[in-house]
């Protein structure tokens, strides 16, 4: 979800071999054009060793662990579990309308305004829900929602950063795949955090918490050379923006299946920890997928790409819907644990893969727009896997058909005989 070997100065300029069609509608060939593997594969070691690169990595994590915290919060400050777990998806939800707006405003005036505006409204927010608390009604609800919509676009930012940043298309390659195993961090570090400190003093202070480290984190991500340095990309106004190529509005529906598979996991794992009278499942399915994908990322680094981009894509794609099969059936409950293993593992490598797949088909000065959209994608996918699993008794076919109809969309993106696909309607 590599690059050519001279990687354009901003995510989502145009090279000699990515350049928009007039009116700025993608080339049917987009995701063609990238054949050539990187030279050689790059560790995170030597990613993290380029200038800059662990502070804008540390103050991205900062900046985002309360996304994987606030919820756990909500929750444990609700006066009820059902009126907690409408305000946690609240609070899950509404970055998905705020990354895409928040994002254009970062390619038209810079990364700086809304990473520190969105954080300051953000984090003022949060404090607030501290003071009135998670059960206030209307108004707990109300602060929810500016902390979701406001949350600062550091996902999209830093990945429009990382060609700058990056010597070579190699370190952009793997730079994407380290940002996509922090966000794991993000998701089984903030729960943990959000628990223990919730134990140590209050669901508030873990709200309060949240906020500094929004605060905190954005302001370090803002003050960073490689912020201070990026300038927006001059191009023609079009108010589609990132969405104006069809390959994009492809790339980007089979992303809401893509969530749809680890919002179905949730539920499924409830029902796991029902249906083997283990209610531990509840929590080690969640767990170990996602501590599965911290694997991926560091395995995928180490893997030298031998198909091009266009083939690439679809197979992880693939492997990926397979990978849930061995969960489907009358299986035992440490079997269950183990088969949500490889679909974790695959996890993180193929998000990467739609990543940099998204800063190829982004018409330039779109890049972190784009990357708001992918956000939106993921989380529309993420409640509607939620739901359908609830309404299918938590059968791990959910996440099963789920993945496999992101796989076919994916596939039928890059073969050649769907090229019509990827025109924009107009021929």
């Amino acid at each position: 979800m590599a690059l050519q070997p001279a990687a354009p100065e901003h995510a989502g300029e145009a090279t000699a071999a990515h350049v928009p069609a007039p009116g700025g509608v993608q080339p049917p060939t987009a995701l063609e054009d990238r054949t050539q593997p990187p030279a050689h594969a790059v560790t995170f070691n030597s990613v993290l060793r380029q200038p800059g690169c662990i502070l804008l990595s540390t103050a991205a994590v900062l900046g985002r662990l309360p996304l994987g915290m606030v919820p756990v919060a909500i929750l444990l400050d609700a006066h009820s579990l059902a009126v907690g777990g409408v305000l946690a998806a609240l609070y899950s939800i509404t970055p998905g309308v705020g990354q895409p707006a928040l994002g254009r405003l970062a390619d038209r005036r810079g990364i700086r305004l809304p990473v520190v505006a969105g954080a300051a409204a953000a984090a003022t927010a949060l404090a607030v829900l501290s003071l009135v608390g998670s059960s206030s009604g209307v108004p707990a609800a109300a602060l929810i929602v500016v902390a979701g919509m406001a949350c600062p676009p550091i996902e999209g930012s830093i990945r429009t950063l990382w060609p700058r940043v990056m010597p070579d298309a190699a370190h952009v390659r793997a730079a994407c795949a380290l940002d996509s195993t922090l966000q794991e961090v993000v998701y089984v570090l903030g729960p943990v955090l959000a628990i223990s400190l919730s134990v140590a003093a209050s669901p508030r202070a873990v709200l309060a918490t949240a906020a500094a480290l929004t605060l905190i984190g954005s302001c370090a991500f803002a003050a960073a050379p490689a912020c201070r340095r990026w300038a927006p990309t001059r191009r023609t106004s079009d108010w589609l923006g990132p969405l104006r190529p069809s390959a994009m509005r492809f790339l980007l529906f089979a992303m809401v299946f893509l969530g749809g598979t680890v919002g179905a996991l949730d539920v499924a794992a409830v029902a796991a920890a029902a249906r083997y009278d283990n209610g531990w499942l509840a929590g080690a399915l969640p767990a170990g997928f996602a501590l599965a994908g911290l694997a991926g990322g560091v395995l995928f680094v180490r893997y030298r790409p031998r198909l091009p981009r266009h083939q690439e894509l679809p197979v992880a794609a693939a492997a990926f819907a397979v990978a849930w099969l061995p969960l489907v059936g009358d299986v035992g409950a440490l079997t269950v644990v183990l088969a949500v293993l490889l679909p974790g593992l695959l996890f993180v490598p193929l998000l990467t893969l739609v990543s940099l797949a998204l800063t190829d088909l982004a018409p330039p000065g779109t890049g972190t727009e784009a990357v708001g959209w992918l956000s939106t994608a993921i989380r529309v996918g993420l409640a509607a896997g939620t739901a359908l699993a609830g309404h299918g008794a938590g059968s791990f076919g959910i996440p099963l058909a789920s993945a496999a109809v992101c796989a076919f969309v994916l596939s039928a993106l890059s073969r050649p005989a769907r090229r019509v696909w990827l025109e924009d309607g107009t021929k």
